[in-house]
């Protein structure tokens, strides 16, 4: 079969499930912050595979590690142990505290483990079987696509076709806490929220909304459990979006910028919650394998080695406000400029498809989100001078659209 590049996109046609609007763009190579499609020309690649790219495109450092890996042991079932997961696990509970680790493959995954620890913990505190099961989202939350974490996204474009959902949900709203107290009863579990909602157009808790959420988990015997899937793993500035808040959850969802660009998802769960999982209680086939805790751990070894966390918290502060006064230029387009770090969106008044096209045209890969917005998710490793080619990028294209 022939598979040359330029039959890509038939291949696409012929044989891949058409569950994605794509750009007409084929890539098939990236370095650093750069990725160039099949006919050779060169982007900003500032989508960082949905937040996945932690360090860029094909790091030395992140290569050679997963490169000695595959050369010594690929796959490992968790019937064993392998260093690896060890060693991640022991980091992961260095950066977010006492507790224990458990490994699967995507972030989907890994809320998956928290609604189950929700229920759980119910059965524990009740004594019984699906007496206590009941767990608080958000509104415009978005936790996944498998069938219990779509049960706790409450958005229609994704649940559309796939009722009915798995009972025991009920959404508040962010930054109001009264909205989640009114719905605490006696069947509910815990409070599962994103720090900062990403899909949804990058829609930031506040530090004392999150306080207040740990205040009526403790008043009423819940947990806390965190989606960081998307702001965590140093994406702004803080390895946990949830630190500038002060508070401890109970447990954490991690996945995307985890493995820098493959595939593993991970949750840690604080030490007095770690017991309610048992032999048998849950699992994953591929969860911590050898190659992707390899992956992760060199992901966090880079961030230490190149104060990446310095860096993006720094760096970042230039580049929003290059940002905001673009927004202050252009009034009549841009609504205003959310997020924290490399975690950034800007929402327009209209939809910004069309402004997306121009992006990329220009040479700038960006990712829509919500219904108004687009998302700026550059590598961590992203450098000033890459940070302000992403602005004057947006002013060419802004400057064309309003002439």
């Amino acid at each position: 079969m022939n598979t040359d590049e330029s039959n890509t996109e038939e291949l696409y046609r012929k044989y891949v499930l058409a569950n994605y609007a794509q750009a007409p763009l084929t890539i098939n190579k990236g370095v650093g912050v750069t990725v160039w499609d099949d006919t050779g020309r060169e982007y900003l690649d500032f989508t960082s595979g949905i937040a996945v790219t932690t360090l860029g495109h094909c790091h030395p450092r992140w290569l050679q590690k997963i490169t000695d890996q595959a050369a010594e042991l690929a796959h490992c079932s968790n019937l064993f142990r392998n260093p690896n997961q060890g060693l991640l696990a022991e980091k992961l509970v260095q950066r977010a505290g006492p507790g224990k680790a458990f490994f699967c493959n995507s972030g989907a995954e890994a809320n998956e483990t928290l609604i189950k620890l929700a229920r759980l913990h119910g059965r524990e505190q009740s004594g019984t079987e699906g007496q206590q099961y009941k767990i608080l989202a958000a509104k415009n939350a978005f936790h996944g696509r498998t069938m219990g974490s779509l049960a706790a996204t409450p958005q229609e474009k994704f649940r559309g076709g796939f009722r009915p959902m798995l009972d025991g949900f009920a959404f508040g709203e962010i930054n109001n806490i009264q909205s989640f107290t009114d719905l605490v009863d006696k069947h509910t579990s815990a409070i599962l929220i994103e720090p900062i909602q990403g899909e949804s157009g990058i829609l930031s808790c506040s530090k004392d909304f999150l306080h207040e959420l740990r205040e009526l988990c403790d008043e009423r015997g819940l947990l806390l459990l965190l989606d960081e899937v998307q702001c965590g793993i140093g994406r702004t500035g803080s390895f946990f979006a949830f630190e500038h808040a002060g508070i401890h959850p109970d447990a954490i969802a991690m996945a995307k910028g985890l493995g820098g660009g493959f595939p593993i998802g991970a949750v840690w769960i604080a030490e007095p919650r770690a017991h309610l999982f048992t032999p048998g209680s849950h699992g994953s086939t591929f969860g911590g394998s050898p190659m992707a805790c390899a992956a992760a751990l060199a992901v966090l070894e880079v961030l230490e080695q190149e104060d990446l966390l310095h860096r993006v918290a720094e760096q970042s502060k230039p580049w929003l406000a290059a940002l905001r006064e673009l927004a202050v230029k252009f009034t009549g387009h841009i609504k205003e400029v959310r997020g924290r770090g490399y975690l950034v969106a800007l929402a327009f008044h209209d939809n910004p498809t069309p402004i997306i096209v121009e992006l990329r045209n220009e040479g700038l890969l960006t990712v829509g989100a919500g219904d108004q917005t687009v998302r700026l998710l550059p590598p961590l490793t992203a450098t000033s001078e890459e940070l302000q080619r992403s602005v004057d990028i947006f002013e060419k294209v802004l400057d064309a659209a309003v002439s």
